[in-house]
Protein backbone atom coordinates (compact mmCIF):
# COMPACT_ATOMS: atom_id res chain seq x y z
CA UNK A 1 0.00 0.00 0.00
CA UNK A 2 1.32 3.34 -1.21
CA UNK A 3 1.65 6.10 1.67
CA UNK A 4 2.03 9.64 1.16
CA UNK A 5 1.77 12.53 3.79
CA UNK A 6 -1.55 13.93 5.00
CA UNK A 7 -2.71 17.25 3.41
CA UNK A 8 -3.32 20.18 5.29
CA UNK A 9 -6.25 21.36 2.99
CA UNK A 10 -8.01 17.57 3.15
CA UNK A 11 -7.28 17.26 7.25
CA UNK A 12 -9.38 20.85 7.53
CA UNK A 13 -12.25 19.88 5.49
CA UNK A 14 -12.48 17.01 7.87
CA UNK A 15 -12.16 19.09 11.15
CA UNK A 16 -15.73 20.24 11.23
CA UNK A 17 -16.00 20.08 15.38
CA UNK A 18 -19.87 20.74 16.44
CA UNK A 19 -20.37 24.19 18.58
CA UNK A 20 -21.23 23.40 22.13
CA UNK A 21 -24.44 23.71 23.31
CA UNK A 22 -24.60 25.03 26.59
CA UNK A 23 -28.35 23.92 27.12
CA UNK A 24 -26.71 20.69 29.18
CA UNK A 25 -30.03 19.33 29.44
CA UNK A 26 -30.81 19.59 25.49
CA UNK A 27 -27.50 17.86 24.54
CA UNK A 28 -27.90 15.26 26.99
CA UNK A 29 -31.19 14.50 25.30
CA UNK A 30 -29.85 14.92 21.98
CA UNK A 31 -27.23 12.16 22.88
CA UNK A 32 -30.36 9.51 23.46
CA UNK A 33 -30.63 7.29 19.71
CA UNK A 34 -34.52 5.33 21.86
CA UNK A 35 -36.44 5.31 24.57
CA UNK A 36 -33.84 2.81 26.54
CA UNK A 37 -31.24 5.30 26.04
CA UNK A 38 -33.79 7.95 27.90
CA UNK A 39 -34.29 5.14 30.63
CA UNK A 40 -30.83 4.34 31.03
CA UNK A 41 -30.61 8.68 31.47
CA UNK A 42 -33.19 8.55 33.74
CA UNK A 43 -31.92 5.77 36.20
CA UNK A 44 -28.80 8.51 36.33
CA UNK A 45 -30.57 11.43 37.37
CA UNK A 46 -33.95 10.30 39.58
CA UNK A 47 -34.15 8.93 43.06
CA UNK A 48 -34.21 5.16 43.46
CA UNK A 49 -37.67 5.42 44.68
CA UNK A 50 -39.07 7.24 41.56
CA UNK A 51 -36.87 5.44 39.18
CA UNK A 52 -38.47 2.41 40.28
CA UNK A 53 -41.96 3.49 40.85
CA UNK A 54 -42.27 3.82 37.35
CA UNK A 55 -39.85 0.49 36.00
CA UNK A 56 -41.22 -1.66 38.31
CA UNK A 57 -44.32 -3.79 37.89
CA UNK A 58 -46.06 -6.46 40.61
CA UNK A 59 -44.89 -9.30 42.71
CA UNK A 60 -42.72 -11.00 40.37
CA UNK A 61 -42.70 -8.77 37.74
CA UNK A 62 -43.99 -11.23 35.30
CA UNK A 63 -46.24 -9.82 33.10
CA UNK A 64 -44.48 -6.84 32.66
CA UNK A 65 -41.67 -9.20 31.13
CA UNK A 66 -43.76 -11.21 28.85
CA UNK A 67 -45.14 -7.90 27.55
CA UNK A 68 -41.68 -7.17 26.20
CA UNK A 69 -40.47 -10.73 25.09
CA UNK A 70 -44.45 -10.44 22.97
CA UNK A 71 -43.51 -7.29 21.55
CA UNK A 72 -39.93 -8.28 20.58
CA UNK A 73 -40.89 -11.55 19.19
CA UNK A 74 -43.39 -9.53 16.59
CA UNK A 75 -42.09 -9.49 12.95
CA UNK A 76 -42.95 -6.53 10.67
CA UNK A 77 -43.45 -7.84 6.83
CA UNK A 78 -41.59 -5.19 4.61
CA UNK A 79 -43.34 -4.32 1.12
CA UNK A 80 -40.70 -4.18 -1.41
CA UNK A 81 -40.76 -0.97 -4.15
CA UNK A 82 -44.13 -0.11 -2.79
CA UNK A 83 -43.77 3.77 -3.85
CA UNK A 84 -44.36 4.94 -0.54
CA UNK A 85 -41.88 8.35 -0.05
CA UNK A 86 -43.35 9.81 3.15
CA UNK A 87 -45.76 8.60 5.76
CA UNK A 88 -48.89 9.71 6.89
CA UNK A 89 -48.88 9.29 10.84
CA UNK A 90 -51.81 11.17 11.86
CA UNK A 91 -55.14 9.60 12.71
CA UNK A 92 -58.46 9.84 14.54
CA UNK A 93 -59.60 8.43 18.03
CA UNK A 94 -62.43 9.09 20.16
CA UNK A 95 -64.39 11.59 17.75
CA UNK A 96 -61.15 14.52 17.61
CA UNK A 97 -57.56 14.29 15.74
CA UNK A 98 -54.53 13.37 16.34
CA UNK A 99 -50.87 13.99 14.86
CA UNK A 100 -49.46 10.55 16.01
CA UNK A 101 -51.06 6.98 16.13
CA UNK A 102 -50.40 7.73 20.08
CA UNK A 103 -50.80 9.64 23.27
CA UNK A 104 -49.76 10.31 26.98
CA UNK A 105 -51.26 7.16 29.25
CA UNK A 106 -52.59 8.57 32.65
CA UNK A 107 -49.79 8.06 35.53
CA UNK A 108 -50.36 8.70 39.23
CA UNK A 109 -47.37 10.70 41.45
CA UNK A 110 -46.01 11.84 38.12
CA UNK A 111 -44.02 14.98 39.85
CA UNK A 112 -42.53 12.68 41.87
CA UNK A 113 -40.82 11.78 38.85
CA UNK A 114 -39.54 15.35 37.78
CA UNK A 115 -40.95 18.21 39.21
CA UNK A 116 -42.23 19.84 35.81
CA UNK A 117 -45.16 16.34 36.28
CA UNK A 118 -48.20 16.87 33.89
CA UNK A 119 -47.99 20.52 33.01
CA UNK A 120 -44.49 19.66 30.99
CA UNK A 121 -45.90 16.63 29.70
CA UNK A 122 -49.35 18.04 28.38
CA UNK A 123 -47.24 21.13 27.11
CA UNK A 124 -45.51 18.42 24.98
CA UNK A 125 -48.37 16.27 24.08
CA UNK A 126 -50.07 19.98 22.66
CA UNK A 127 -46.84 20.70 20.60
CA UNK A 128 -47.19 17.19 18.90
CA UNK A 129 -50.59 17.56 18.90
CA UNK A 130 -51.96 14.20 20.53
CA UNK A 131 -53.88 13.75 23.40
CA UNK A 132 -52.77 13.77 27.23
CA UNK A 133 -54.36 12.02 30.25
CA UNK A 134 -54.68 13.16 33.44
CA UNK A 135 -54.90 10.53 36.01
CA UNK A 136 -57.02 11.05 39.07
CA UNK A 137 -53.80 10.38 41.07
CA UNK A 138 -52.51 13.57 39.10
CA UNK A 139 -50.02 15.38 41.15
CA UNK A 140 -51.39 18.45 39.27
CA UNK A 141 -55.11 19.23 39.59
CA UNK A 142 -57.86 19.34 36.41
CA UNK A 143 -57.65 23.35 36.41
CA UNK A 144 -54.34 23.78 36.66
CA UNK A 145 -53.53 21.00 34.09
CA UNK A 146 -55.97 22.65 31.46
CA UNK A 147 -54.35 26.75 32.33
CA UNK A 148 -50.75 24.88 31.20
CA UNK A 149 -52.08 24.01 27.97
CA UNK A 150 -55.34 25.59 26.79
CA UNK A 151 -54.84 24.48 23.22
CA UNK A 152 -54.30 20.41 24.54
CA UNK A 153 -56.42 18.14 23.89
CA UNK A 154 -57.32 16.43 27.26
CA UNK A 155 -58.72 13.40 28.05
CA UNK A 156 -59.42 12.15 32.16
CA UNK A 157 -58.93 9.09 33.38
CA UNK A 158 -61.38 8.26 36.90
CA UNK A 159 -60.87 5.72 39.36
CA UNK A 160 -64.31 5.17 40.77
CA UNK A 161 -64.68 6.25 44.55
CA UNK A 162 -66.41 4.82 47.32
CA UNK A 163 -67.81 8.44 47.73
CA UNK A 164 -70.09 8.55 44.43
CA UNK A 165 -70.99 12.33 44.70
CA UNK A 166 -67.27 13.53 44.79
CA UNK A 167 -66.79 10.94 41.74
CA UNK A 168 -69.57 13.06 39.99
CA UNK A 169 -67.71 16.17 41.06
CA UNK A 170 -64.94 15.14 39.35
CA UNK A 171 -66.41 14.60 36.33
CA UNK A 172 -67.70 17.58 36.00
CA UNK A 173 -65.13 19.50 36.59
CA UNK A 174 -63.57 17.86 34.09
CA UNK A 175 -66.22 18.09 31.50
CA UNK A 176 -66.03 22.13 32.63
CA UNK A 177 -62.25 22.47 31.63
CA UNK A 178 -62.76 20.70 28.48
CA UNK A 179 -61.46 17.06 28.96
CA UNK A 180 -63.37 15.43 26.04
CA UNK A 181 -63.07 11.71 26.70
CA UNK A 182 -63.05 9.27 30.15
CA UNK A 183 -60.76 6.84 30.69
CA UNK A 184 -62.50 4.79 33.31
CA UNK A 185 -59.85 2.06 34.98
CA UNK A 186 -61.58 -0.62 36.15
CA UNK A 187 -58.67 -3.27 36.86
CA UNK A 188 -57.56 -1.50 40.15
CA UNK A 189 -60.37 -2.52 43.04
CA UNK A 190 -57.28 -3.03 45.14
CA UNK A 191 -53.36 -1.56 44.73
CA UNK A 192 -51.32 -4.16 43.22
CA UNK A 193 -48.36 -5.48 45.17
CA UNK A 194 -45.76 -3.96 44.07
CA UNK A 195 -42.51 -4.93 45.46
CA UNK A 196 -39.96 -2.66 44.80
CA UNK A 197 -42.38 0.06 45.94
CA UNK A 198 -42.60 -1.71 49.26
CA UNK A 199 -38.56 -2.18 49.57
CA UNK A 200 -38.10 1.21 48.86
CA UNK A 201 -40.82 2.88 51.38
CA UNK A 202 -42.74 4.64 48.63
CA UNK A 203 -45.11 7.27 50.16
CA UNK A 204 -46.05 10.91 48.58
CA UNK A 205 -44.06 13.34 49.83
CA UNK A 206 -41.06 10.83 50.10
CA UNK A 207 -39.77 10.94 53.76
CA UNK A 208 -36.27 11.88 54.27
CA UNK A 209 -34.17 9.27 56.22
CA UNK A 210 -30.47 8.01 55.88
CA UNK A 211 -30.94 5.94 53.10
CA UNK A 212 -32.81 8.54 51.02
CA UNK A 213 -30.32 11.21 51.53
CA UNK A 214 -27.34 8.83 50.40
CA UNK A 215 -29.53 8.05 47.45
CA UNK A 216 -30.14 11.93 46.66
CA UNK A 217 -26.26 13.33 47.24
CA UNK A 218 -25.73 12.23 43.58
CA UNK A 219 -29.19 13.32 42.51
CA UNK A 220 -28.90 16.43 43.22
CA UNK A 221 -31.15 18.61 40.49
CA UNK A 222 -34.02 16.19 41.58
CA UNK A 223 -33.77 17.17 45.21
CA UNK A 224 -33.05 20.88 44.49
CA UNK A 225 -36.62 20.93 42.17
CA UNK A 226 -38.61 18.96 45.05
CA UNK A 227 -37.39 20.97 47.73
CA UNK A 228 -38.30 24.64 45.38
CA UNK A 229 -41.27 23.92 44.32
CA UNK A 230 -44.97 23.64 46.00
CA UNK A 231 -45.40 20.53 47.87
CA UNK A 232 -46.61 16.68 46.32
CA UNK A 233 -50.21 15.82 46.96
CA UNK A 234 -52.67 14.32 44.94
CA UNK A 235 -54.20 17.52 43.29
CA UNK A 236 -57.38 16.78 42.12
CA UNK A 237 -58.43 14.89 45.66
CA UNK A 238 -58.30 18.04 47.56
CA UNK A 239 -54.65 17.98 47.93
CA UNK A 240 -54.15 14.37 49.89
CA UNK A 241 -50.93 13.54 50.80
CA UNK A 242 -50.33 9.21 51.37
CA UNK A 243 -49.32 6.37 49.96
CA UNK A 244 -50.74 4.72 47.07
CA UNK A 245 -51.74 1.28 48.49
CA UNK A 246 -53.81 3.14 51.17
CA UNK A 247 -54.90 5.35 49.23
CA UNK A 248 -56.63 3.07 46.59
CA UNK A 249 -57.81 0.35 49.96
CA UNK A 250 -59.78 3.37 51.62
CA UNK A 251 -61.06 5.54 48.88
CA UNK A 252 -61.67 3.24 45.77
CA UNK A 253 -64.68 0.65 45.78
CA UNK A 254 -63.65 -3.16 45.37
CA UNK A 255 -67.35 -3.22 44.45
CA UNK A 256 -67.05 -1.53 41.16
CA UNK A 257 -69.72 -3.25 39.04
CA UNK A 258 -71.22 -2.84 35.37
CA UNK A 259 -73.87 -1.14 36.93
CA UNK A 260 -71.65 1.45 38.38
CA UNK A 261 -70.16 1.88 34.84
CA UNK A 262 -73.36 2.68 33.33
CA UNK A 263 -74.03 5.23 36.39
CA UNK A 264 -70.91 7.03 34.69
CA UNK A 265 -72.71 7.26 31.54
CA UNK A 266 -75.42 8.50 32.59
CA UNK A 267 -73.59 11.35 33.72
CA UNK A 268 -70.73 11.70 30.88
CA UNK A 269 -71.46 13.29 27.69
CA UNK A 270 -68.20 13.06 26.57
CA UNK A 271 -66.65 9.97 24.86
CA UNK A 272 -65.97 6.92 27.40
CA UNK A 273 -63.54 4.23 27.37
CA UNK A 274 -63.13 1.49 29.51
CA UNK A 275 -59.35 0.96 30.91
CA UNK A 276 -58.27 -2.47 31.95
CA UNK A 277 -59.87 -4.99 28.84
CA UNK A 278 -58.73 -7.94 28.92
CA UNK A 279 -61.42 -10.61 27.66
CA UNK A 280 -63.70 -10.55 24.85
CA UNK A 281 -66.98 -10.95 27.72
CA UNK A 282 -65.71 -8.02 29.46
CA UNK A 283 -65.86 -6.21 26.24
CA UNK A 284 -68.72 -7.17 25.41
CA UNK A 285 -70.33 -5.54 28.37
CA UNK A 286 -68.52 -2.57 28.81
CA UNK A 287 -70.13 -1.91 25.49
CA UNK A 288 -73.54 -2.76 26.16
CA UNK A 289 -73.12 -0.55 29.29
CA UNK A 290 -72.77 2.38 26.81
CA UNK A 291 -68.72 2.34 26.17
CA UNK A 292 -67.77 4.32 23.16
CA UNK A 293 -64.29 2.19 22.94
CA UNK A 294 -61.97 0.23 24.86
CA UNK A 295 -58.48 0.32 26.10
CA UNK A 296 -56.90 -3.27 26.64
CA UNK A 297 -54.70 -2.73 29.25
CA UNK A 298 -52.89 -4.67 31.92
CA UNK A 299 -52.13 -1.64 33.69
CA UNK A 300 -48.73 -2.07 32.37
CA UNK A 301 -48.02 -5.34 34.48
CA UNK A 302 -48.49 -3.29 37.75
CA UNK A 303 -51.70 -4.76 38.90
CA UNK A 304 -52.41 -8.56 38.60
CA UNK A 305 -48.51 -10.39 37.92
CA UNK A 306 -49.29 -13.29 35.37
CA UNK A 307 -52.72 -11.62 33.98
CA UNK A 308 -52.80 -11.91 30.03
CA UNK A 309 -51.05 -9.62 27.84
CA UNK A 310 -52.61 -6.76 26.33
CA UNK A 311 -51.64 -7.63 22.95
CA UNK A 312 -52.60 -11.41 22.92
CA UNK A 313 -55.77 -9.94 23.98
CA UNK A 314 -56.29 -7.67 21.58
CA UNK A 315 -57.35 -10.16 18.62
CA UNK A 316 -59.79 -11.47 21.02
CA UNK A 317 -61.43 -8.32 21.79
CA UNK A 318 -61.49 -6.98 18.30
CA UNK A 319 -63.25 -10.15 17.30
CA UNK A 320 -65.83 -9.93 19.99
CA UNK A 321 -66.71 -5.71 19.27
CA UNK A 322 -65.95 -5.46 15.32
CA UNK A 323 -64.49 -2.85 13.58
CA UNK A 324 -66.99 -0.13 14.97
CA UNK A 325 -65.81 -0.09 18.53
CA UNK A 326 -62.30 1.75 19.01
CA UNK A 327 -59.63 -0.08 20.60
CA UNK A 328 -56.55 1.45 22.02
CA UNK A 329 -53.78 -0.78 23.53
CA UNK A 330 -51.38 0.06 26.21
CA UNK A 331 -48.78 -1.98 28.20
CA UNK A 332 -45.18 -2.70 27.48
CA UNK A 333 -44.92 0.19 24.65
CA UNK A 334 -41.24 1.18 23.93
CA UNK A 335 -40.87 1.44 20.52
CA UNK A 336 -42.27 3.19 17.29
CA UNK A 337 -41.96 -0.54 16.39
CA UNK A 338 -44.34 -1.80 19.07
CA UNK A 339 -46.51 1.19 18.37
CA UNK A 340 -47.24 0.05 14.38
CA UNK A 341 -47.06 -3.85 15.32
CA UNK A 342 -49.87 -3.23 17.55
CA UNK A 343 -51.95 -0.71 14.82
CA UNK A 344 -50.94 -3.64 12.66
CA UNK A 345 -52.55 -6.38 15.49
CA UNK A 346 -56.13 -4.22 15.28
CA UNK A 347 -55.74 -1.82 17.42
CA UNK A 348 -56.98 1.96 16.65
CA UNK A 349 -54.55 3.91 19.09
CA UNK A 350 -51.51 3.40 21.61
CA UNK A 351 -51.28 4.97 25.41
CA UNK A 352 -47.27 5.06 26.43
CA UNK A 353 -47.18 5.30 30.13
CA UNK A 354 -43.74 4.04 31.45
CA UNK A 355 -42.04 5.70 27.88
CA UNK A 356 -43.16 8.86 28.23
CA UNK A 357 -41.95 9.13 32.12
CA UNK A 358 -38.79 8.13 31.40
CA UNK A 359 -38.55 11.10 29.64
CA UNK A 360 -39.92 13.14 31.87
CA UNK A 361 -37.22 11.94 34.64
CA UNK A 362 -34.66 12.15 31.87
CA UNK A 363 -35.40 15.68 31.16
CA UNK A 364 -38.41 17.08 32.22
CA UNK A 365 -40.70 18.55 29.76
CA UNK A 366 -38.23 18.99 27.19
CA UNK A 367 -37.53 14.61 27.73
CA UNK A 368 -40.83 14.35 27.13
CA UNK A 369 -40.57 16.21 23.64
CA UNK A 370 -37.54 13.75 22.91
CA UNK A 371 -39.48 10.81 24.06
CA UNK A 372 -42.49 11.68 21.12
CA UNK A 373 -39.83 12.71 18.68
CA UNK A 374 -37.90 9.23 18.98
CA UNK A 375 -41.16 7.42 19.12
CA UNK A 376 -42.44 9.79 15.54
CA UNK A 377 -39.11 9.00 13.52
CA UNK A 378 -39.11 5.22 14.53
CA UNK A 379 -42.92 4.68 13.63
CA UNK A 380 -42.33 6.95 9.96
CA UNK A 381 -39.48 4.96 9.18
CA UNK A 382 -40.83 1.75 9.97
CA UNK A 383 -43.94 2.28 8.10
CA UNK A 384 -42.14 3.56 4.89
CA UNK A 385 -40.00 -0.02 4.89
CA UNK A 386 -43.32 -1.78 5.11
CA UNK A 387 -44.57 0.25 2.45
CA UNK A 388 -47.37 1.77 4.63
CA UNK A 389 -48.12 5.68 3.55
CA UNK A 390 -50.61 5.88 6.39
CA UNK A 391 -52.00 4.41 9.12
CA UNK A 392 -54.75 2.65 7.51
CA UNK A 393 -52.08 0.69 5.48
CA UNK A 394 -51.74 -1.31 8.82
CA UNK A 395 -52.78 -4.50 8.71
CA UNK A 396 -52.33 -8.41 10.11
CA UNK A 397 -50.95 -9.52 6.85
CA UNK A 398 -47.64 -7.24 7.93
CA UNK A 399 -47.01 -9.47 10.83
CA UNK A 400 -46.36 -12.73 11.95
CA UNK A 401 -45.02 -13.76 15.87
CA UNK A 402 -41.34 -15.63 15.78
CA UNK A 403 -41.70 -19.26 15.81
CA UNK A 404 -40.29 -20.71 19.22
CA UNK A 405 -41.01 -17.05 21.24
CA UNK A 406 -43.16 -15.72 23.63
Amino acid sequence: MKRRLPQISELRSLMKFEPINLDRRAARLAKAADVWDLRAIAKRRTPTAAFDYVDGAAQRELTYTRSRAVFDSIELIPRILHGTADADLSTVIAGGPSALPFGIAPTGFTRFMHAEGETGAVRAAARAGIPFSLSTMGTRSLEEVAAAAPESRRWFQLYLWKDREKSRKLLERAAAHGYDTLLVTVDTPVAGQRLRDARNGMVIPPRLNLKTVLDASYRPEWWFNFLSTDSLKFASLSNTSTDLPTLINSMFDPTLSFADLEWIRSIWAGKLFVKGVLTAQDARKSVDAGADGLVVSNHGGRQLDRAPISYEALADVRAEVGTDIEIILDSGIMSGADIVAALCAGADFVLIGRAYLYGLMAGGEQGVDRVIELLAKEIRVTMQLMGAAKIADLGPELIRRRAGRE
